[in-house]
């Protein structure tokens, strides 16, 4: 299924971490940095997930913005953030442009992100190790999952550019 995860990692690369290891790890995902790419033609993928650090409760206003700009519709979607804290209503600004465009959200992930906003800074910050291995692991089963992948071969991107190993008899 053809994958794009527009993101926005900032502060500490939280978000940049899991769909990293996603691209890496699950066939036919491409990343778009929406700090850095403003129009995308999105119509030839099947899914398309925003994926963000949470900022004063919202995602990064870059995603939300290049969600309103080029999400085409009756596309499924999916969200994934990170954030020091969790509430369930993170994630519902893109959300709302999901369902104003009839895409249907097939998921959402979340994970601890390390945070050091405000006085948690002077403290060292908030889950200072996160995310770890194993939220990290959980992102690339997510996406994985809805997009109906078999990791047991563990697929890497970097194998697809390899040239084949010559067998001589």
């Amino acid at each position: 299924m053809r994958t794009a995860i527009i993101y926005a990692s900032v502060h500490h690369k939280n978000t940049e971490k899991l769909v990293k290891a996603i691209e890496e790890r699950v066939p036919d995902v491409t990343l778009f940095d929406a700090k850095s790419v403003i129009l995308k033609d999105l119509s030839k993928f099947d899914l398309i997930g925003a994926a963000s650090g949470i900022f004063y409760g919202r995602m990064h206003k870059s995603v939300i913005q290049f969600l309103d700009n080029n999400l085409p519709e009756h596309k499924k979607g999916f969200i994934i953030y990170t954030s020091g804290a969790y509430s369930d209503n993170y994630g519902m600004d893109a959300a709302m442009i999901f369902k104003n465009m009839g895409c249907p959200i097939v998921g959402k992930f979340n994970c601890r992100g390390y945070d050091t906003f405000g006085p948690f800074k002077l403290v060292g910050g908030l889950n200072k190790d996160h995310p770890d291995a194993d939220e990290i692991e959980a992102a690339v089963q997510f996406v994985a999952g809805i997009t109906r992948t078999d990791l047991s071969r563990e697929y890497l991107k970097s194998e697809e550019k390899r040239e084949p190993d010559l067998v001589y008899g």
